[in-house]
């Protein structure tokens, strides 16, 4: 039965830095994605 606690609590430590990454991934690739836009709009003006 440890053992098998064992091995939930380490994929539940995993899932949670996964999710963690791939959130600041996704804001990072939003910012990104704004930044351009807004250059593109400064070189219409």
């Amino acid at each position: 039965m440890k053992k098998a606690l064992k091995w939930a609590s380490i994929a539940l430590v995993s899932a949670a830095a996964m999710t963690a990454t791939a959130c600041n991934t996704v804001q990072g690739a939003g910012q990104d994605i704004e930044s351009a836009g807004e250059a593109i709009e400064e070189a219409a003006k």
